[in-house]
C-alpha cells in the first residue's frame, strides 16, 4: 500500500519492528546502504519474528538509485525534526514513499535540502526525537488511515 524508506538505518530491533509494521499494512519496506547490521542479524529476525520472511523487503545501494527506478510521479514525503510541517496536513496516497533517517543522525542534510518542499514532522514536546520504529508507525498509520 505504501512504502516505507530507510536511510541507512543503524538499529537491528528497529528494522525488524518496522518490517512488521509494513507487512501488517502492506506496504514495501525499502533499506538504503549501508546498514549498521547485516539482513541475517538474529536481532532483526527476533524484532520481527517469524514475519520477516513475510515482509517484502527491497534493499538499495543509495538513495539515487532508489529514486531512478520509481515513476517521476511518485510522491516522496521525508520525515525530520526540521520542519514545521505536520504529517497529518499531508492528504496521503497509495504508494507514497515516507522516508526516515538514521537513528542517531536523521536524515542527511543533501537529502533534506533537495527535498525541502516534502520535509514533515511528527509534532512533539518533551523531547526532540522519538524510536524510529515509533516515529514510522505514527506516520504510516496515519496514512493508512486517509486512504481506508
Amino acid at each position: 500500500m505504501f512504502n516505507v524508506v530507510l536511510v541507512e538505518p543503524e538499529i537491528p530491533p528497529n528494522t525488524g519492528n518496522i518490517g512488521r509494521l509494513c507487512l501488517a499494512t502492506g506496504s514495501t519496506l525499502h533499506l538504503i546502504k549501508p546498514l549498521g547490521f547485516s539482513i541475517d542479524d538474529r536481532e532483526l529476525k527476533r524484532a520481527g519474528l517469524d514475519y520477516w520472511k513475510e515482509v517484502e523487503v527491497r534493499l538499495w545501494d543509495s538513495f539515487r538509485d532508489l529514486k531512478q527506478t520509481v515513476a517521476p510521479e511518485a510522491r516522496f514525503f521525508f520525515l525530520t525534526t526540521k520542519s514545521d510541517r505536520a504529517y497529518y496536513d499531508v492528504a496521503f496516497q497509495p504508494g507514497d514513499f515516507l522516508v526516515f533517517g538514521r537513528e542517531t543522525k536523521g536524515l542527511p542534510e543533501t537529502l533534506l535540502a533537495a527535498h525541502s518542499e516534502e520535509l514533515l514532522t511528527i509534532p512533539m514536546h518533551g523531547t526532540r526525537s522519538l524510536n524510529l520504529a515509533t516515529a514510522v508507525g505514527i506516520v504510516l498509520f496515519e496514512a493508512m488511515r486517509q486512504v481506508k
